[in-house]
């Protein structure tokens, strides 16, 4: 994208009150934007309201220094050492790097700033040492967007985390938002996934985000942001020094959706939002998965909704593999590979011998009272008893002295 375009394109999405629609509407009737702004009002006003009209013919304030900062975050790319992997571009709707994925979803973003491995050699199966070009651009039927709560249980983080794993292992891209909880976890047994595989340089993770590329948030994450670019991609809509607002995370479920071929919930409240991840992927035509949880837990509840809704149930990484509209070469080596490797199933999980302690916790959050009354035990012994599951990670303490027993070490 040359300077000029990058400009046009820019001052299209700064442009008060035009928004994506209306943007869409100028490009079908005037092809790219420097041919928008080249119209005079009464053309415009053809295509769109007197208001959106009349803000064409000004161009943003900001427009200027944008076009500067963004152009200079392009350069860092070019002028980056030869084995500085991390690339920088941005992808405008029609552009044949767009991804056609998301050509399909309601209000595809006219701009994809990406960061990462832009292009990058991928095995394109599993056993195969033939090597092709692997972008965000055909990503969509390889991925399965991982997606959950900001405040996990134990358990939930480590499902995330296990299923990302092996479903990166298999060969998949797993998509999530950088989120604290399960996004994170996700993203992090993705790479994990895709290291123990070694499988050549594909897209490991994608990570859409609700700022712009330049910062990251939360800042906890910084780290994990630095490891994706390394080994997959951060993707957002937003310009560059966009700060974390919360109308845009709603918004930016609509790509993770769209960049997936299903949506795997690990766990939600009822007002979470990946319920709307969940909805639009629905919406897509794409498959809507659910781990389920206690009936007693406020984070499975949003999964039991999904659930009742017809969402599938899964207990492993083989039965979101099962339901996957893979490519029918990828579908048979992603099987093959999870079936010798016995990756995630619940039957395999569990690494810490039974007790009867850890049959009284059952699976559901316990307090320490109604443990004093199903054992019989004294205080200090069953505080002592439970520190000693704790470490050995059989046992995890919840706020509001709660206990809950996990499903892995």
């Amino acid at each position: 994208m040359q300077r000029e375009d990058l400009a046009a394109w820019l001052r299209l999405t700064l442009t008060p009150g035009v928004g994506n629609a209306g943007a869409r509407k100028l490009l079908a009737a005037f092809g790219l934007p420097q041919a928008v702004f080249e119209q005079p009002n009464s053309v415009l006003r053809q295509v769109v309201t007197p208001v959106q009209a009349w803000a064409l013919q000004t161009e943003p304030p900001e427009l200027a220094n944008l076009v500067e900062v963004t152009w200079r975050w392009l350069d860092e790319d070019i002028q980056a050492p030869a084995d500085d992997r991390v690339q920088r571009c941005i992808v405008a709707l029609g552009d044949a790097g767009y991804p056609r994925a998301l050509l399909d979803i309601e209000d595809p973003p006219l701009l994809l700033y990406l960061l990462g491995q832009v292009t990058s050699k991928s095995k394109s199966s599993i056993n195969s040492s033939e090597l092709t070009t692997f972008s965000i651009a055909n990503s969509a039927n390889r991925s399965i967007s991982i997606v959950g709560s900001r405040n996990p249980t134990p358990q939930g983080e480590t499902n995330a985390r296990q299923f990302a794993r092996a479903l990166g292992e298999a060969g998949l891209t797993v998509v999530s938002g950088l989120a604290l909880g399960i996004d994170g976890a996700a993203h992090l047994g993705a790479l994990e996934g895709a290291e123990a595989a070694n499988h050549g340089g594909g897209l490991a993770t994608i990570a859409v985000v609700g700022t712009g590329l330049d910062r990251v948030y939360p800042k906890r994450h910084l780290g994990l942001a630095h490891r994706i670019a390394r080994h997959g991609l951060l993707v957002s809509e937003y310009p560059l020094g966009t700060p974390p607002v919360s109308a845009n995370f709603p918004r930016r479920n609509r790509i993770i959706a769209g960049l997936s071929l299903g949506t795997l919930v690990v766990e939600a409240a009822l007002k979470s939002g990946s319920l709307i991840t969940a909805r639009l992927a629905n919406e897509q035509g794409k498959d809507v998965f659910a781990i389920p949880g206690s009936i007693h837990a406020s984070q499975s509840r949003g999964c039991h909704v999904l659930l009742k809704q017809g969402a599938k149930l899964v207990e492993s990484a083989q039965d979101v593999l099962d339901e996957l509209r893979l490519p029918p070469d990828m579908a048979q080596e992603a099987t093959k590979y999870i079936a010798n490797n016995d990756l995630l199933t619940l039957e395999s999980i569990q690494d810490i011998p039974e007790s009867p302690l850890l049959e009284a916790i059952g699976f559901d959050p316990v307090g320490l009272d109604a443990l004093l009354a199903r054992t019989g035990l004294d205080t200090a012994t069953l505080q002592a008893r439970l520190l000693e599951l704790e470490l050995d990670g059989a046992v995890a303490r919840l706020p509001g002295g709660l206990f809950q027993r996990l499903g892995a070490a």
